[in-house]
């Protein structure tokens, strides 16, 4: 068997002839190793240049760069966001590039006009304090297909959860579980497996139990740049039946964890259990009043027994039939002592 045409179109061989099958597969596989270099050891080919001192290499790297056209600037930021594994924030691009940080944010924003949705495949975002490159959302099925990854979709327990230990931070876990209803200890041990929470402390309450609030891969997770960025009550009231829609085909055809916050945070049992409260708090407040009003009338009449008004002028006080009254000793003619026998 030959591969190709080595001679001429006339058929005159003018080289050397095919090549057999034999060598074809020597050249296809790799060779075996050397023995005679198996008891040899690799020398060193990479050079071991001594430890830079950072102070002055970083002098020399902002002076170069204060001499950076803005080009050459976004081009940098460009470069470092890209190799960047995590969000960068100011302080961090200048120690890595000696820029300037008016001329790094002034970048950073001209560069995130650029690299926004729908015009480019790579999206700058301003998350969890500091700034990345990602992938576009609309091409992310793809992006999830060449990686072989699955999406990463959270239950409705953990939504939930979530949205509570986010908009009521910091918060306990009886507090959760008391807005939820149920037991929500599996899902916030995940929920700190996924690094989505952690730990910030002990409340000063008996007990001492334990606070959890949100974490930067929380953020990041989300794509936001900080806790204040978080949707409020309203704009998820707000929600069209255009953005429902969006939200329903994300999470693949299923309602939506959470109708806004409010559902995950005033559930209807905790809604009846308020409502039973309240009740039993107006029934406690009548017999709290009736009972302040028995107070008075007693203290009312004691008050009319210890001190009797004062008769009118000219009026004699009213005889006390009562026990323990003294009767008057009779008058006695004082004008004559003593009487002739």
């Amino acid at each position: 068997m030959t591969t190709g045409n080595n001679g001429n179109e006339n058929g005159i061989s003018g080289g050397p002839g095919p090549f057999s099958e034999e060598e074809l597969a020597a050249v296809a596989v790799p060779p075996a190793g050397d023995a005679e270099l198996d008891d040899t050891d690799a020398a060193t080919i990479d050079v071991d240049d001594a430890e830079p001192d950072l102070a002055s290499a970083f002098e020399k790297l902002a002076s170069r760069s204060r001499k950076l056209t803005e080009e050459q600037v976004r081009n940098v930021v460009q470069s470092v966001l890209f190799v960047a594994a995590e969000p960068q924030s100011l302080d961090q691009l200048f120690e890595a590039t000696g820029i300037d940080r008016d001329r790094l944010q002034a970048t950073l924003e001209k560069l995130q006009g650029k690299l926004r949705e729908g015009l480019s495949g790579i999206v700058l975002h301003e998350v969890a304090g500091g700034w990345q490159l990602r992938t576009a959302p609309e091409s992310a099925e793809y992006v999830r297909r060449f990686l072989r990854v699955k999406p990463q979709r959270l239950t409705r327990a953990a939504v939930e959860t979530l949205a509570i230990i986010a908009y009521r931070q910091p918060v306990t876990r009886p507090e959760v579980e008391d807005i939820r209803g149920v037991d929500c200890g599996a899902v916030i041990k995940a929920l700190l497996e996924r690094k989505l929470i952690k730990i910030l402390g002990k409340k000063e309450d008996v007990g001492r139990p334990i606070l959890y609030g949100t974490t930067k891969e929380f953020l990041e997770y989300f794509a936001l740049k900080d806790l204040a960025a978080l949707p409020t009550l309203r704009e998820f009231q707000e929600l069209s039946e255009e953005h429902q829609e969006i939200v329903e085909k994300e999470s693949g055809g299923e309602k939506p964890a959470v109708q806004g916050t409010l559902a995950a945070l005033a559930d209807s049992a905790f809604a009846l259990r308020l409502e039973d409260k309240a009740a039993e708090t107006e029934a406690a407040l009548g017999v709290l009043e009736q009972a302040m009003d028995d107070l008075d009338a007693t203290n009312n009449a004691a008050a009319a027994v210890l001190a009797p008004p004062a008769p009118p002028p000219g009026e004699a006080p009213p005889a006390d039939a009562g026990a323990g009254a003294v009767e008057a000793p009779p008058a006695t003619d004082l004008a004559s002592p003593t009487e002739s026998p």
